[in-house]
């Protein structure tokens, strides 16, 4: 019973020395009960410790390819989380933009089978060179800037004049010059698409003729090759829209015909929006016709209705679009302009009805009320001119009632000023007159002052002659001549008579039509007139 602790402590004892101590074990000769109950020692305490642990140098590497394992799956898991994040907050029509010319809808005429610029890129060298994209908002000019740049394997650089300077321009240029002097291409391979270019002034814009025209960089837009793009059509905008429900929503295919193929970029791998409502028909044209050609606004509508309530009725989806879109009205840019002219337009075709409509049009998207009462003042004079002579100085108090007044209630002086505008006789008389007598005055800068008509305030001027037999005409009870231009322009006619129609172009097709919408089909009281007056002639 004594000598088994002593056993069971020299096994201990043996187990722990003999690992650190090899050579002292093989000196000694142990007993074999010794060895038998040292090695069954250290099976027990093997069996206690978890396999890793017991693989030696195997284990490590093991431990190493589940440490590494780990690491990439939390490195894919971290990079998936963040792209799912930036998709969280990227507009729907930015995620869904075309990545090929497959994909890209509209503009036929650019990009079509028979188009020049689609000639051209297939060509031998795959260059467009650099150009203009011309068009209006949410056509596609980004868009197809961009898939320039992929067709022809080159590096695009995107810039807009709004928040770059020359600076930022050049720095592109000499980067593009130090990278094709380092490959030796002869084609460019770096493409800059600068948008908002008419922000940059003359001086500005002139950095660019150096590089383009070494060809060290292509330049979208620059040169006098312009490609107008167009304003999208409704069926465009239709299978857009159609194309971006395939892709949020995989299981809805509201047309078959535009199924995404395994290369389109309009994949359906975008998890993150599932619509739960239905887009009816009645709702998809209210989209297409709200977006007005507009891409980029038909799919930021899209996504809007992506995230109303499954129960929304679709009277109320449609309430929430017309509500949700702000009026497609810039007053710096092309609608401020296109809407001021049909104003005009309409006062100079006494068309009152459509004069008002657009008056109120741009009052109700934020339209500064002075400028429509200034403009208002130059068709008083310009169109209604010499037929009434009190259409002036009403434009001119309309300006001073919107002066004092302000919005709202200023609206109603315009309305005002407007309705009678469009209503009161017009004559372009006066701003005819003006316009010859302008070309004539630009012709000879040189024209002297006829003597009688000089002013003499000095002794030495009337000495001259100046001012010498000069009729002053309320001095006479009778009418007098005196000849008023310089000699090589007597006899010159500017101000025409109110009868005169010598200039005026007779189009009996865009009579009749007048007859027949606006005059219940009767002939025009002034056939007569004129019909007489030419056989006179």
């Amino acid at each position: 019973m004594s000598a088994k602790p002593r056993t069971d402590l020299n096994c201990q004892t043996n187990s722990t020395v003999e690992p650190t101590s090899p050579s002292s074990s093989l000196s000694k000769q142990p007993s074999t009960s010794s060895q038998t109950t040292s090695i069954s020692t250290k099976k027990s305490k093997s069996s206690s410790l978890a396999p890793i642990f017991t693989q030696g140098s195997s284990s490590k590497r093991s431990i190493e390819q589940v440490s590494g394992s780990i690491e990439a799956e939390f490195s894919r898991s971290e990079k998936r989380q963040k792209a799912a994040s930036k998709d969280a907050t990227t507009p729907l029509a930015e995620r869904l933009r075309p990545q090929s010319f497959s994909d890209f809808f509209g503009q036929e005429h650019l990009v079509g089978p028979d188009a020049l610029l689609k000639h051209v890129l297939q060509g031998e060298n795959g260059c467009a060179g650099s150009m203009i994209l011309w068009g209006p908002s949410g056509c596609g000019k980004t868009t197809l800037a961009r898939l320039l740049a992929t067709s022809t394997d080159a590096m695009f650089k995107e810039l807009s004049a709004t928040s770059s300077g020359t600076n930022d321009v050049r720095a592109v240029f000499e980067e593009a010059k130090k990278s094709l002097s380092l490959t030796g291409r002869q084609v460019p391979h770096t493409i800059l698409f600068l948008d908002e270019i008419h922000r940059f002034n003359k001086a500005q814009q002139d950095i660019f003729l150096p590089y383009v025209e070494q060809g060290h960089i292509q330049v979208v837009p620059v040169t006098d090759v312009v490609f107008v793009l167009e304003k999208l059509t409704d069926e465009n905008i239709t299978d857009i829209l159609d194309r971006a429900l395939e892709r949020v929503h995989p299981n809805q295919q509201p047309n078959p015909t535009l199924s995404s193929s395994p290369h389109s970029s309009f994949s359906q791998d975008d998890a993150h929006a599932r619509p739960s409502v239905v887009l009816t028909d009645k709702v998809k044209k209210c989209i297409v016709s709200i977006s007005n050609g507009d891409a980029r606004t038909a799919l930021s509508l899209l996504e809007l209705l992506l995230s109303a309530p499954s129960a929304t009725s679709e009277q109320s989806l449609i309430s929430i679009l017309r509500k949700s879109v702000s009026t497609r009205y810039d007053r710096t840019g092309d609608s401020h302009y296109d809407m001021i002219s049909a104003l005009h337009k309409s006062v100079r075709g006494s068309d009152g009805s459509a004069a008002l409509y657009w008056l109120a049009r741009m009052l109700t998207a934020g339209e500064d009320p002075l400028y429509i009462a200034r403009r208002l003042i130059v068709m008083a004079s310009e169109d209604i001119g010499l037929a009434n002579n009190q259409a002036l100085p009403l434009a001119t108090s309309t300006l001073i009632a919107c002066q004092n007044i302000g919005m709202p209630e200023c609206r109603i002086n315009l309305a005002h000023c407007v309705a009678y505008l469009a209503e009161s006789p017009k004559s372009t008389r006066a701003y005819e007159a003006y316009n010859r007598a302008e070309e004539a005055a630009k012709k000879d800068t040189t024209e002297p002052v006829p003597l009688h008509l000089r002013n003499a305030p000095t002794k030495l001027m009337k000495e001259l002659s100046y001012g010498q037999d000069y009729l002053y005409n309320p001095s006479y009870a009778h009418p007098v001549y005196q000849e008023y231009f310089p000699p090589n322009l007597f006899g010159s006619k500017f101000l025409r008579q109110e009868d005169d129609v010598e200039e005026k172009v007779w189009d009996e097709k865009a009579l009749k039509c007048w007859e027949r919408e606006c005059n219940e089909g009767k002939p025009w009281e002034g056939r007569t007139e004129m019909n007489h007056s030419a056989a006179v002639k």
